[in-house]
């Protein structure tokens, strides 16, 4: 599988479009005064959370993006994938941390398997000596 196999999750788009509507909302208040600028700095933190966090899976693992980093999780690592209450996903691993995917959804479970190439090492296989 190459790099271009890569699936990506992420977080509805209108996020985006409203943080920039709020943006744009906050610009009167933040230049009223010069103490209120921090003010823009909500939107915009928004903003671009909305647009980097989410799931990318590949054939090696998955890596979580969140606001300001990421977490890189090999598949072999990887012993269950379920979602939680609340219909999120969520990779149960190998030392029995759940781990909640950013912007995969229950439903999104199957598109997130066949991004492994085929499907999960089984948990037998893991056991064996």
């Amino acid at each position: 599988m190459s790099s271009s196999d890569t699936v990506r999750f992420r977080h509805n788009q209108a996020v985006l479009v409203a943080a920039v509507i709020a943006f744009i909302g906050a610009l009167p208040l933040a230049s009223a005064r010069w103490y209120l600028l921090p003010v823009l700095l909500v939107p915009l933190a928004v903003g671009v959370w909305a647009w980097r966090a989410g799931t990318d899976a590949d054939s090696h693992g998955l890596r979580l993006r969140a606001l300001a980093g990421q977490r890189r999780i090999d598949w072999d690592r990887v012993v269950e994938l379920t979602t939680d209450p609340r219909g999120r996903a969520v990779a149960r691993l190998d030392d029995g941390i759940e781990v909640q995917l950013p912007a995969v959804r229950g439903t999104d479970l199957p598109r997130l398997v066949s991004a492994t190439g085929g499907s999960l090492p089984d948990a037998a296989d893991r056991s064996a000596p």
